[in-house]
């Protein structure tokens, strides 16, 4: 049987595009509307996609540089995740259900729980997107001055997800008898303490419910550094990573690969999904046109404020119609993605707006073309061993999402490369992984 891609919706807000919420076909206030997200989730899974998956953190990311930046940002007023997906799973039957939660500003117990809860609501399709978050601001909202230094951040993920894994199998399959004639509820032979000790945490356990229908729920990662690609080595079922190139995405497939293996498990059980942002039309005129609605409506502050927040404050309004420094501040950043995004505009000679325009659309692999050139590249990275699918960055919602759907899903089930029905009840029996 042939291997079949994987698809996952990434929602944030109103799209990744900075400024998506000035679209003409885009309700400015969606990011705040259960209904808004609901329909997604009805977009994807009409797309047959394995899973909607929603970012987050838990602090504002706008800075306000250039002054006034910081006003037109939307990505500050959004809906916690953990509270929508509940919502979500009655308004679905199939497609997963994963949402991102920190491991330095909860407790196992919390997170083990709540992610227990959401896979019971859903029969079987709660995803866990672990990430140790990484700002001081979102220090500043949880009584620290500053963020714990990364080797502390991931060792303390390391604990934490041992911990939550605990008590997720302190129940035993079956513990849960309900045997009235007996009067047995649950099997006590089947139903274990955690009694976990160690230098983060002390959790005694069990888990106040049963297993979960998927045994756990799954677990998705997207730290590219050493200490995140081993933390996903050790617990990750899928892994979004952001590749701009198939040469980039086949290596990182590899080596996510080889850490699984490092760590006792076998390259299988980690899927690959780099993000893709597409932006497609009937013929290559109707792309171009749609890629210039999106680049005109960037608002530059807003977008000089993200270069801002990922080089310091090196750019200011003043520079948006010179040409891209040379050379300066901008080789410091940690951000592997701005880095290479400044190296393309000096590449292209852009100037500072026109590189606003591209940052603000998105950072991320994108397509623009035909709708038959965008099945083509995505079916060129799936066969070349690049990735295990994609996972989708919509420009704007609903507009990009139902056109990826309308246009794309159905260009790769012809190639025999998409599902044409769900395979399976869990969102790991879609995703090809076997239960634990």
């Amino acid at each position: 049987m042939q291997k079949t891609l994987k698809l996952g919706a990434s929602i944030r807000g109103v799209g990744y595009h900075v400024s998506a919420w000035r679209h003409p076909d885009v309700d400015p206030r969606a990011a705040e509307k259960i209904g808004h997200y609901a329909e997604l989730a009805r977009i994807a899974e009409a797309g047959l996609f394995d899973m909607v998956f929603f970012a987050d953190a838990l602090a504002t990311r706008a800075i306000d540089s250039p002054l006034g930046a910081a006003a037109r940002y939307p990505g500050d007023a959004i809906l916690d995740p953990l509270m929508i997906l509940p919502a979500l799973a009655m308004e679905t039957r199939h497609v997963g259900l994963v949402a991102t939660s920190s491991t330095t500003y909860h407790e196992p117990y919390h997170i083990a729980r709540r992610f227990a809860a959401l896979d019971h609501i859903s029969g079987g399709r709660a995803g866990w997107n672990v990430v140790t978050s990484f700002s001081n601001r979102e220090a500043a909202n949880f009584n620290r001055a500053e963020q714990l230094s990364k080797p502390e951040r991931y060792a303390r993920a390391t604990e934490f997800l041992e911990t939550a894994i605990g008590l997720w199998d302190s129940w035993e399959e079956g513990a849960l008898v309900a045997d009235r004639q007996s009067g047995l509820f649950f099997d006590p032979s089947k139903v274990h303490a955690v009694n976990h000790v160690g230098p983060h945490f002390q959790v005694a356990g069990p888990l106040t419910s049963s297993r979960v229908p998927q045994g756990r729920p799954l677990i998705v990662q997207a730290g590219a550094s050493e200490e995140g690609l081993d933390l996903a080595g050790r617990y990750a079922d899928v892994v979004y990573s952001i590749p701009r190139s198939i040469e980039a995405a086949i290596a990182n497939r590899r080596e996510l690969q080889a850490r699984a293996v490092k760590f006792g498990r076998t390259g299988d059980q980690i899927l690959s999904m780099p993000g893709v942002q597409v932006i497609s039309g009937e013929t290559e005129a109707e792309a171009r046109e749609k890629y210039r609605v999106l680049l005109d409506i960037v608002d530059p502050l807003t977008a000089l404020g993200m270069l801002n927040r990922q080089f310091g404050d090196v750019f200011t309004p003043e520079m948006l119609d010179e040409p891209v420094p040379a050379e300066g501040p901008a080789e410091g950043t940690s951000y592997s993605v701005a880095r290479e995004s400044v190296k393309r505009a000096r590449e292209k000679s852009w100037t500072l707006r026109q590189l606003c325009q591209r940052v603000g659309l998105g950072q991320h692999f994108q397509i623009v073309g035909t709708h038959d050139r965008a099945a083509e590249v995505l079916a060129e990275w799936f066969t070349s061993g690049a990735c295990d699918g994609f996972n989708v960055l919509p420009s704007h919602t609903p507009g990009n999402l139902a056109d990826f759907v309308e246009h794309i899903v159905p260009r790769l089930q012809q190639r025999g490369l998409f599902r044409t029905a769900y395979e399976g009840a869990t969102l790991r029996e879609n995703l090809g992984l076997a239960p634990l």
